[in-house]
């Protein structure tokens, strides 16, 4: 989607959603640029920083706040801007609005009130740690940033602890010592990643399991944005049965009243086998 072409205003405006830059200013898409070349205004979280960024560009724009304190009633004045045919960036300090950052108030009253949503995708601190982190990438969960309070961020971390995929978390440099303790007692030793002021000068990746990084922030706590990642947990092994596997398929077709096939299959799977080793299983039983 384009903007206006000429002056005459639209009957409704646009709400576009802009990633900006998480530290390297040069990371910032073309299209963004244009984008905030041809709004009405740009909406961020601290003007002061968003007018930092505008300056670097030589982007000259109406800037008004747009943060956690005001967004309630701030969300119903732009909705009128828009509806009275506003072209809006909505921009947050760094990376992409409304993740894990003020906007979705924002973005839900706009699709009620059926005025167009648009994302301007780009840089991301959570998908950058993730590509160069070395942890398994095919499935992720993002929590955000946990609770604050020491038993409120346990019983996350307890309800995080059964996934089989990489967890992606922000956290503040004061707290992460808190919550890598938190979470070597709750998760185990698994492997993590501290990415620490990803895309900046300072930039760097610690590497080791939850102790490891635990000690390491000890001694040396961390400054700037901090993005942690902590592995999957290994899955849970098959309880182990005294029952051959000819027994347990006897056993569920007489229980459920299926077929040799479908019993197969469901002994396959609760010993964790696959479907051909499950037949040459069979084949050595029965020999």
């Amino acid at each position: 989607m384009t903007m206006r072409a000429n002056s005459k205003r639209e009957a409704i405006g646009c709400l576009y959603l802009v990633a900006t830059p998480i530290g390297n200013l040069e990371d910032i898409t073309l299209r963004a640029l244009r984008v905030l070349k041809e709004a009405d205004l740009v909406a961020c979280e601290d003007t002061r920083r968003t007018q930092k960024l505008l300056n670097h560009y030589a982007i000259r724009k109406r800037l008004v706040s747009y943060h956690e304190h005001n967004e309630m009633t701030r969300a119903a004045e732009l909705v009128i801007e828009l509806e009275q045919g506003a072209q809006l960036a909505l921009v947050s300090d760094a990376g992409t609005p409304v993740i894990s950052d003020p906007g979705h108030r924002l973005v839900a009253l706009c699709l009620r009130h059926h005025i167009p949503v648009v994302p301007i995708p780009g840089p991301s601190a959570l998908v950058a740690a993730l590509a160069a982190s070395g942890m398994p990438t095919e499935e992720f969960l993002f929590a955000g940033f946990l609770p604050s309070r020491t038993g409120e961020r346990r019983r996350a971390l307890r309800a995080l602890a059964s996934q089989e995929r990489t967890l992606v978390l922000y956290e503040a440099p004061h707290r992460l010592a808190e919550t890598l303790e938190d979470a070597l007692e709750v998760l185990g030793p698994r492997h993590a990643v501290i990415a620490r002021e990803v895309t900046k000068l300072h930039e760097e990746f610690k590497r080791g399991t939850l102790k490891d990084l635990l000690e390491h922030t000890q001694r040396k706590p961390p400054r700037g944005e901090i993005t942690l990642l902590i592995g999957p947990g290994a899955a849970p092994q098959p309880a182990a049965s005294t029952e051959s596997l000819s027994e347990r398929i006897a056993q569920i077709m007489r229980a459920g009243q299926v077929d040799h096939k479908a019993a197969l299959k469901q002994a396959a799977r609760e010993r964790g086998l696959s479907k051909r080793e499950a037949y040459k299983q069979l084949l050595v039983e029965r020999s």
